[in-house]
């Protein structure tokens, strides 16, 4: 495949946090099995030093280095940038996806998209209206693990037909100050919205094989425990009365999960999804009654967020505008759950009172 390296997508980074160094080092491994050679062209930081500093602790002295920009909005008008990723904290990327649209610039923004549907909304109708191609980039759906799991479930029915699911992602956040974004309510803090996306995203592969506009919305049961407004821990119960399965979600910034942090349940047997955290998922355990146990293990380089960017990629260069594994309805769909789930438990961001 390596004549098809030739095919090349440009990034723009905005933001030097976690998210964006992994995502950065990710896109810059040597992979010569991706028909696609990524290019960070351009990084937008909050100053010349933040900038530096990212550069030279991921870029090798022989690989491209981006320009560094000290505002974001000479990345959107950088000649040399096909996409914006948006790796800033959430209350940011609703501005940043906008401005990144009105330039012209494809975009792949971190999860959760927004903060809320409306916003959501409007990030999608700008996308379509400029006619750019748009993504949250919920990197997990693109693991070959995850799309192996969903052929196991509802093509092969490895374990007969799903009746429920459990699915927990916990981190040890306690000693995080109150300051930090995680526990800050201006900048999106919460359980729910860095942990809880997790566990309902497995909940939409697993408990409907279709997304988007095509799945089917389930019933919402829901319980937060909150501090100074911020959720810190997360149960939520879904329910889907058409096909009569169910999963009890949990997510918590107060101590972290075992390895185990999925197992469904179905007429036939059982499956158990393990790995470090719910984003990471590292094997499958099959146990099916009267059958041999099997464990499928999946290795991969780095993190795994080149899954996601050469599915983009490839989107972008055949002309498409949305993706069929995350399309924006299915983005529409987790954020309005998640809503639903704030305003029971109280926990209301100053967005929701626009």
């Amino acid at each position: 495949m390596a004549s098809n390296r030739s095919l090349t997508m440009r990034w723009g980074i905005l933001g030097t946090g976690w998210v964006s160094t992994n995502f950065v080092k990710d896109l810059v491994l040597s992979n010569p099995s991706s028909p696609i050679q990524h290019l960070i062209t351009a990084l937008g930081t909050s100053s010349e030093a933040k900038g530096s500093e990212f550069v030279h602790s991921i870029f090798t002295s022989h690989q491209p280095r981006p320009t560094i920009y000290t505002d974001y909005k000479s990345v959107y008008a950088d000649p040399n940038v096909d996409i914006v990723y948006i790796g800033t904290p959430h209350v940011f990327h609703k501005e940043s996806c906008l401005a990144a649209i009105a330039a012209g610039k494809h975009v792949l923004c971190e999860k959760p998209m927004a903060i809320n549907e409306r916003e959501v909304r409007e990030m999608i109708t700008a996308a379509a209206k400029k006619g750019v191609f748009l993504m949250e980039a919920v990197w997990t759906r693109f693991f070959p693990l995850v799309l192996a799991l969903q052929r196991l479930l509802h093509k092969e029915k490895a374990i007969g037909d799903i009746s429920r699911m459990f699915c927990d992602f916990g981190l040890d956040f306690i000693s995080l100050p109150a300051t930090h974004r995680l526990k800050d309510l201006k900048l999106g803090g919460g359980a729910l919205l860095d942990l809880g996306v997790y566990p309902l995203m497995f909940s939409s592969i697993v408990l409907d094989e279709h997304v988007g506009l095509e799945a089917s919305n389930p019933e919402v049961t829901s319980s937060l425990f909150v501090i100074d407004g911020v959720d810190h821990d997360d149960v939520i119960v879904l329910k889907y009365p058409e096909n009569g399965r169910m999963g009890i979600l949990t997510a918590s910034m107060r101590g972290k999960t075992g390895e185990d942090f999925l197992r469904i349940e179905g007429s036939a047997g059982t499956i158990v999804v393990s790995g470090p955290a719910a984003s990471v998922p590292k094997s499958i355990k099959i146990m099916v009654k009267d059958q041999e146990e099997k464990v499928l293990n999946f290795e991969h380089e780095g993190m795994g967020f080149y899954f996601e960017a050469d599915a983009v990629a490839g989107d972008i260069l055949a002309g498409r505008k949305e993706n069929d594994i995350m399309p924006l309805e299915e983005s529409v769909r987790i954020i309005k759950i998640m809503d639903e789930i704030r305003k029971v438990g109280g926990v209301i961001y100053s967005q929701d009172q626009i």
